[in-house]
């Protein structure tokens, strides 16, 4: 007993030493004039140096999981405690523990069937912990994972292998279908009062496998570096309604100062319980599986789940045909939706029209867009492109000229009915 309370003790005076040890630095940095910068770094230092120390106390006071020789087994059947105590790392944030757990099965060299410890820590499948995880690919999912390496050890003093954060990032991602199916439809209080559904396709890069190529091989003629593959990005959510003229919203667009009474208008609406997907093309039993119809069937049932009787739906894309073709396979197509073409798609094609005629940059290039795009916000988009049809042919284009302007009125056109902008 007096063993024991000594080892606590002992403990405890390694704590409170940590501590002392951090509040001396910091009055040692405070005589000597360090600079505040560095003083935050030994800070930083100390206090994970206090936080390794604390959840090795509290690994400690778990002991190894020893329930007994023996045990049942849910379903009935009882296991012994095997002789052999059972090492696994556990990685977290203040680094690298090794525990010792009493294990449960048949025999030794038989399937471990049951391990007290990591169920009562609920410890992870893997050595990492879940807060490291976590941490892993909220980095992941902005920086590559050798960046995201490199800033781990900068911030933990931890080195982490780039292959074990890739391994992390699939073994998290098998967990997704089942989390999103899990989310429940949120409140109908909590909504606004559109539903909008959005989608956009993007061609990524796929890294070729190093073992695809022999070492120092050049590329032939016309051959990419990396092979792209379209995803296919879906979003559904809520937002409120703002009512704005055709001018305000030009105005916004060429970035215009606002008038100081606009500065106290009412602010821009938010969108509310934003959902997203995205999916490449995938195979699953000899089969592809199309990430545009994958995204496009969670919509679907997103917005089965999400609307109320009469609600407006906004579906809200850019001009590409297989995105509409989806959405008219998938969403509903009642008389309370509505299909917009997106006028941030828009503006870059009026923008091309213009430099067809107007020098790159000039004052007549803005105002051409101006003009046209005050027209398309009007209602008046297929005028807009019949005038520029007739410019094509009044100025007499030519060549490439000619069959540019003729991509942008075809694209324009074809998407008419999408842009009724004064609905």
């Amino acid at each position: 007993m007096m063993m024991a309370e000594n080892a606590k003790l002992g403990k405890l005076n390694g704590y409170l030493d940590t501590a002392r040890e951090l509040f001396t630095y910091v009055r040692q940095a405070a005589a000597e004039g360090t600079p505040i910068h560095t003083v935050e770094q030994g800070i930083w230092q100390r206090v994970l140096q206090m936080g390794q120390q604390a959840l090795a106390e509290f690994l400690t006071c778990q002991g190894d999981g020893d329930v007994g020789e023996k045990l049942t087994m849910p379903d009935g059947h009882e296991v012994k405690r095997l002789e052999e105590r059972h090492l696994r790392c556990y990685q977290s944030i203040f680094g690298q523990f090794e525990l010792s757990r009493a294990v449960y099965g048949s025999r030794e060299g038989q399937k471990i069937e049951y391990v007290p410890l990591d169920a009562r820590l609920q410890l992870p499948e893997g050595e990492y912990s879940y807060v490291l995880q976590d941490w892993t690919q909220a980095l992941g999912v902005e920086y590559a994972f050798a960046r995201t390496a490199e800033t781990l050890q900068m911030i933990l003093g931890l080195k982490i292998p780039v292959d074990s954060l890739e391994r992390i990032n699939r073994k998290m991602a098998e967990a997704v279908d089942g989390v999103r199916q899990s989310l429940p439809a949120p409140a109908e209080k909590e909504e606004a009062e559109f539903l909008v559904a959005t989608a956009d396709a993007k061609g990524i890069p796929m890294r070729r496998g190093v073992d695809q190529t022999p070492a120092g091989c050049r590329r032939t003629k016309g051959q990419k570096a990396n092979k792209k593959q379209m995803a296919t990005i879906g979003c559904v959510y809520t937002v409120d309604p703002k009512q704005r003229t055709a001018e305000e919203v030009v105005a916004a667009l060429f970035r215009e100062k606002k008038a100081p009474e606009d500065e106290w208008a009412d602010p821009e609406p938010v969108a509310e319980q934003k959902r997203i997907w995205s999916s490449l093309s995938y195979e699953r039993e000899d089969q592809v599986i199309a990430g545009e119809e994958v995204v496009f069937a969670w919509m679907a049932t997103e917005v089965s789940r999400r609307r109320y009787p009469g609600q407006p739906l906004v579906c809200l894309m850019d001009g590409q045909n297989s995105l509409w073709t989806a959405r008219e396979t998938y969403l509903p197509a009642d008389e309370n939706v509505v299909e917009i073409l997106d006028l941030l798609h828009v503006t870059p094609r009026l923008w091309e029209a213009a430099y067809l005629f107007h020098p790159e940059g000039s004052a007549e290039a803005a105002q051409f867009v101006r003009e046209r795009l005050s027209g398309i916000l009007a209602g008046k988009a297929g005028y807009v492109v019949g005038g520029l049809r007739q410019m094509g042919t009044k100025h007499r284009l030519r060549g490439s000229k000619r069959r540019k302007l003729q991509t942008i009125c075809n694209y324009l056109g074809s998407n008419l009915a999408r842009m009724r902008y004064d609905w």
